[in-house]
């Protein structure tokens, strides 16, 4: 066995891995797990709050990531090697890598994000599945969102399902909360910003509409989607053309397809 490796489920550091799964833990520490090579090293080149860098060699191997940790350990962030054994048991995931990270960080405000002529946000009410947020998220990396606000009742962004679909892009793209869907309507107009509701009942296609920055599209929930009144107040309500038996898109998909059309106008 190497010296210093943790073997032990009671160890305070594997109590801890296993405590940020919990959203109560995680908002009252301000911290939460980030795990597999490309989600944490994305995490370490966006210079974001590492406290615990944790990897279990034995699963880790001959990764390149090994050079990363090691010039971490070098500038000082502390490393914590584990047994394959106890990662795999701690892990979120099927085949485990062996790399791991505990993140500091907190959702921001509404007043953290700042529009610019040719900003292009995201507002997502009571979004609900993990899964869905973290694609969203990837996705708005993908198509250059300069913020995702999450608004009302929402499921946690670093909650592990989350942080885990959205494969590193939680680093690269500002998420904020605001109560109120109110609020950032009157946010979006302050700004100058068009603000693009979305809705499966809307009454103009989402090719019909002729798109202008800096914008807001907003989506509803899973289940209910958008409430009727937010829904109204949007300067342009957009739907997408479907021609087979559903009537619905999942919320993620609907998401990628909407934020393309967008880029395909502007760019």
């Amino acid at each position: 066995m190497q010296p210093g490796l943790i073997t032990s489920a009671a160890n305070p550091l594997a109590k801890r891995m296993r405590s940020l799964s919990q959203r109560r833990n995680r908002q009252r520490e301000g911290a939460y797990l980030v795990e597999g090579v490309a989600p944490v090293w994305y995490a370490v080149d966006a210079d974001a709050d590492v406290e615990t860098l944790v990897i279990a060699p034995d699963l880790l191997k001959d990764s390149p990531a090994l050079a990363m940790v090691s010039e971490r350990e070098r500038l000082g962030t502390p490393v914590a090697r584990m047994s394959a054994e106890l990662f795999t048991r701690l892990s979120e995931r099927d085949g485990p890598s062996g790399l791991a990270a505990i993140v500091r960080g907190r959702i921001g405000d509404l007043d953290d994000l700042v529009i610019g002529s040719d900003s292009l946000f995201m507002a997502l009410h009571e979004v609900a599945n993990p899964g869905n947020l973290g694609t969203i998220i990837r996705t708005a990396d993908a198509m250059g969102v300069a913020g995702v606000v999450l608004v009302g009742d929402t499921t946690d962004p670093f909650a592990p399902l989350a942080v885990k679909a959205s494969m590193g892009s939680l680093f690269a793209v500002p998420v904020v909360h605001e109560a109120r869907l109110e609020t950032v309507f009157d946010w979006a107009e302050a700004g100058g910003a068009a603000t693009v509701t979305t809705s499966a009942r809307a009454p103009t296609r989402l090719a019909e509409v002729s798109l202008r920055l800096p914008m807001v599209v907003m989506f509803g929930s899973e289940r209910s989607g958008l409430p009727a009144a937010a829904l109204a107040r949007g300067s342009a309500q957009v739907s997408i053309a479907l021609h087979g038996r559903v009537s619905s898109l999942n919320l993620a998909v609907a998401a990628g397809i909407v934020l393309y059309e967008v880029r395909r106008q502007l760019d």
